[in-house]
């Protein structure tokens, strides 16, 4: 691996002066029944969740409109959502796109531009992409043919990764503005999976990285790994996504943590948070197949928080929520991914 991988990380969140409303990005796969159901939501269910944000009043809107807002600490309107699907896929097409225009929802579709030239999968062509954008579909990069852009290729160097992944982002994102003459610079990680190293990179070549981590987002989000809420599959069910739409983003100064990638098992995570809006003793941290993390408060604003026992290999998430003091039904959240080695 990388040789800051085993390095300790200080990410320092910039706060602002005046404060966005906490956001919510939704993330989607397949619309279809027919289709892995890890993956998948039903037509019919994907219509109860967007009748859910037309009754319920969400502010929907394109992910590049919040972004911007967030970026620049700008207020956005209490449950303002954004709505994206990975892989475009032909049943986003077919299922997902007349339901959203229907409600008249702008949504993002993250491509592979390498899959679509090669005409792989499932994956829409260009052409029903350029329909799309015409309607106001927003497609970003979700680089060339989604491989894990973190792991190197064997006897590959730190300098030769991180060519070949500049070299797949950039070609990645010229396709697409050959294509369908969209230039936003967003990342979607393939599988969510980012590191260290790959998000300097992200930073440095001007893109804003997101992930699959669950979480709202606001001004003091890190712009290299944007949380969205997956709502396919298990996550689908409505009763838990309306918990997760009227979420809100923590204030966090500074998140302490070896790598997201890591050998470090269990790990650890120290979080700084600008208090506020909630009581240390609500504040809790579930560990993905383990069950409620041991936190450690070593002052008034700063927590530490351990697995009680090793991780499973692979993707595993600590889950924290905390009720809203001021927000009544609303809650906190924050996710914190990792992938053990």
């Amino acid at each position: 691996m990388f040789k800051k991988l085993f390095h300790l990380v200080l990410i320092t969140l910039i706060c602002f002066s005046v404060r966005a409303h906490a956001a919510v990005i939704l993330q989607y796969h397949h619309v279809s029944e027919t289709l892995p159901a890890v993956t998948s939501v039903s037509a019919n269910t994907f219509t109860k969740h967007m009748n859910y944000l037309k009754e319920h009043n969400f502010n929907v809107i394109a992910l590049n409109e919040l972004i911007n807002a967030i970026q620049q600490g700008k207020n956005l309107p209490e449950k303002t959502v954004a709505i994206t699907f990975d892989d475009g896929y032909n049943n986003n097409y077919e299922q997902a796109a007349p339901i959203l225009e229907k409600f008249g929802y702008p949504y993002t579709i993250f491509v592979n531009p390498t899959l679509i030239d090669e005409g792989k999968g499932y994956v829409m062509g260009w052409e029903k992409l350029k329909e799309l954008a015409g309607k106001g579909a927003l497609i970003a990069n979700h680089t060339a043919q989604h491989d894990y852009l973190h792991i190197k290729l064997k006897n590959e160097s730190d300098a030769q990764w991180r060519a070949r992944i500049k070299q797949d982002i950039l070609h990645s994102q010229q396709r697409i503005k050959e294509e369908i003459g969209h230039d936003y610079k967003y990342l979607a990680y393939p599988y969510g999976e980012f590191n260290n190293t790959l998000q300097e990179l992200v930073k440095e070549l001007g893109f804003v990285g997101i992930g699959q981590h669950s979480g709202a987002v606001n001004s003091n989000s890190n712009f290299t790994r944007l949380p969205r809420f997956p709502a396919s599959g298990f996550y689908s069910k409505l009763d838990t996504l309306i918990t997760k739409l009227n979420s809100r983003a923590f204030n966090i100064k500074n998140l302490v943590y070896q790598d997201s990638v890591t050998s470090q098992n269990p790990p650890t995570l120290s979080i700084e948070f600008e208090m506020g809006d909630f009581h240390k003793s609500q504040f809790a941290c579930y560990v993905s197949s383990v069950g409620q993390a041991k936190l450690t408060w070593i002052n008034d604003t700063t927590v530490k928080i351990d697995s009680p026992k090793a991780l499973n290999k692979g993707r595993s998430r600590f889950n924290c929520t905390a009720p809203s003091i001021k927000h009544a039904g609303s809650y906190y959240w924050f996710s914190q991914p990792w992938v053990i080695q």
